[in-house]
């Protein structure tokens, strides 16, 4: 079940942070907080089960409509599918790269297919923690510091739409603050 979770940032202040200040798993309640600070939260129907060995072109191919109605409505020109598994060879490598903090030029928008990951978002004074699952999609504004943390063991698959036609580009900020918020269990 998806999960918002508010935290005081206390980066300053502290190397632990503190208690969460709101926790709710109430779609309404997480679309409102989110929506309040700019971020967008939508819940879809995700019917298609994968085959364990989909590849790219497969997972595209089987959520097509969806592509066409997000880069329909929010003018993105490149789609690509990430999908991590227990056993991926790099899991270890992007976990640590994701789990830093950073922003994008431009907007970041991630449909979850399969699975679940954990969006974290640094805004002004306090920190938003979304656990994301199957179904849910998330839009993060360009420019908005955050960091994504998908578990020791992940397993999950989401589509990722992009402006530029590069693809994921971040540029980190060099901030620890990661380390003191909760991870992905």
């Amino acid at each position: 079940m998806s999960r918002l979770s508010i935290f005081p940032d206390q980066a300053a202040a502290s190397e632990q942070s503190t208690a969460a200040v709101l926790t709710s798993e109430d779609t309404a309640v997480i679309q409102n907080e989110l929506q309040r600070r700019g971020i967008g939260f939508e819940q879809w129907t995700a019917p298609t089960v994968l085959a364990s060995d989909a590849d790219q072109a497969s997972i595209l191919k089987a959520y097509a409509k969806d592509v066409a109605t997000v880069q329909r409505n929010h003018g993105f020109i490149t789609v690509d599918a990430i999908r991590m598994t227990p056993d991926h060879p790099d899991r270890i490598a992007l976990r640590n790269k994701f789990l830093s903090e950073h922003t994008h030029a431009e907007d970041e928008v991630r449909f979850f297919v399969e699975g679940r990951g954990l969006f974290s978002l640094h805004l002004d004074d306090e920190v938003l923690v979304v656990l994301c699952e199957r179904g849910d999609l998330i839009h993060v504004p360009a420019g908005t510091r955050h960091w994504f943390d998908m578990g020791e063991r992940p397993s999950f698959c989401a589509l990722r739409f992009f402006n530029n036609p590069a693809g994921w580009v971040a540029d980190f900020t060099n901030d620890p603050i990661a380390d003191r918020f909760p991870r992905l269990d």
